[in-house]
């Protein structure tokens, strides 16, 4: 890379001639109200996520955490649906792929929940798979998301002993029918009002300001990311009162990237705004509870006069197509995994 368990598995339809399998990445989310713990648990025993060089002192702090955490995040999945939203889109979004093209095998590997990368690795040389695409669902690069799913799954490969040829599209903002997906996202949330209305915030995790300071790209890929999107809007004729960027899903006591999207809401009082979650590909708890139903809360009480949340792009056909213009881009690299 440049910058650089489970045995659960969900099967995709599959072709007798397919020798390439795409495998998208994320971190995943709870499948059940019980796997909220898991999740938690593997999430802060992840050395991208809590920088410990001590494994055991790594897991003791993350035990801790996810002690602390554990009520409330399994409430949150409750208000949602009792799990995250994010595996049944990415198992859609697979589907929607085999359907476009019979070619190639479309699964998926999550971070920290099923299905783990073992299982996926175990899988894919079970049908004789001769060549693996690595895709980022994250579309900017950081450490903490791409780099951590991407030597997990290497991991798993040394581990199955299975050494087809990688290849990896680590990233792709920039990609302009990347940038097209969202803006019609933007214009759906819209539904034909005046843009000129709405004030526009383009909300991304957040992450520690040292991780930045570090060597992160991250927060300079999303301030270009949101550069490029302005200027397609412009050239669409779409002109929001303002566009700005915030971070989102603060944890802890150490300073994180600025501004916060809880400290900005209160300056839109009285005013309509609609935010877009340019972080995630795919919506999850940070979308659909965080920004949906607890900031939505916090917009009423401070008198926004109306709160929207645009859709992350998820299993949608306009996506799946971008994913496979990507596929055969000048982005796909070959990847060294000595």
């Amino acid at each position: 890379m440049n910058d650089l368990n489970s045995k659960k598995v969900t099967k995709i339809a599959e072709s007798p001639c397919q020798k390439t399998a795409v495998v998208l990445l994320n971190m995943g989310g709870p499948n059940s109200l019980f796997e909220v713990k898991t999740f938690l648990k593997n999430m802060f025993n992840d050395p991208y996520i809590l920088p410990i060089k001590s494994d055991f002192l790594r897991a003791m702090v993350g035990s801790f955490i996810v002690n602390k955490r554990l009520e409330e995040a399994q409430s949150n999945y409750q208000k949602i649906g009792g799990k995250s939203p994010l595996v049944g889109h990415t198992f859609a979004l697979c589907q929607a792929l085999s359907a476009m093209e019979s070619q190639m095998f479309f699964t998926y590997a999550m971070r920290y929940t099923p299905p783990f990368a073992d299982g996926v690795v175990q899988d894919l040389k079970g049908r004789g798979i001769q060549e693996i695409v690595l895709f980022s669902m994250y579309p900017h690069f950081s450490y903490t998301t791409t780099q951590s799913s991407v030597q997990d799954f290497l991991r798993a490969l040394k581990t199955q002993n299975f050494s087809p040829k990688v290849k990896i599209i680590e990233r792709y903002y920039k990609e302009e029918s990347y940038n097209r997906v969202m803006i019609n996202r933007i214009l759906e949330a819209l539904n034909g009002e005046n843009a000129q209305e709405f004030h526009l915030i383009f909300s991304a995790h957040s992450l520690p300001q040292k991780n930045i300071e570090r060597g992160d790209p991250y927060q300079k890929e999303i301030l270009e990311n949101v550069e490029i999107l302005k200027s397609m809007l412009k050239a669409q004729s779409v002109e929001f009162a303002s566009i700005k960027v915030a971070y989102q899903s603060k944890i802890g006591p150490i300073k994180w990237l600025e501004p916060n999207l809880q400290d900005v809401l209160p300056k839109y009082k009285d005013k309509k705004l609609l935010i877009y979650p340019i972080a995630f590909t795919i919506d999850n708890s940070e979308t659909d509870f965080e920004l949906s139903i607890q900031y939505r809360a916090l917009a009423q009480n401070i008198g926004i006069k109306d709160y929207r949340v645009a859709k992350c792009l998820n299993a949608t056909p306009s996506f799946a197509r971008c994913i496979l213009e990507i596929l055969n881009s000048p982005l796909l690299q070959e990847l060294t995994t000595n």
